[in-house]
């Protein structure tokens, strides 16, 4: 995938800065920071996003994420709280189309926020948030919870 920067970085063929690489993924400093250690996990093998990922190398990144996640502390960054965050797809403002997690230290005055939609934290109807599970059970697993 030599259009893909990620995939160019895992070759070698770009630069990144490094913070943990395995036979299944790899954690580097994004050059695009929220805050500085702003760090993203992705998979050593090129999958477009979650849809795609095997579930063991989904796994896999997401324990690499929280050794990521502890180092902040650990390493002096200035750190209050921590995002993890994957986006998947275009409307959820993915940029890069090869799957990575965003591993990114918080601290209060950082700048950051989270735009919330009009009408966010109103609250749900019992009875829809009952319609809802039920649809989403049958679609995770017809089977399953009952």
């Amino acid at each position: 995938m030599s259009e893909c920067i990620f995939c160019r970085i895992l070759a070698g063929e770009s630069e990144a800065s490094i913070v943990f690489r395995d036979d299944v993924c790899t954690a580097f400093l994004t050059i695009e920071p929220v805050t500085p250690g702003h760090t993203l996990v992705v998979p050593n093998t090129h999958y477009r996003d979650i849809h795609e990922l095997p579930d063991d190398v989904a796994g896999r990144m997401f324990q690499v994420a929280k050794k990521v996640a502890g180092a902040f502390a650990r390493s002096g960054l200035r750190t209050e709280g921590v995002n993890v965050v994957m986006c998947n797809g275009t409307a959820a403002s993915q940029t890069v189309f090869h799957a990575h997690i965003h591993v990114n230290p918080r601290f209060q005055g950082d700048g950051f926020s989270w735009n919330m939609p009009a009408g966010f934290g109103e609250g749900v109807e019992r009875v829809e948030l009952e319609r809802l599970a039920a649809v989403l059970r049958d679609a995770i697993e017809p089977s399953a919870i009952r």
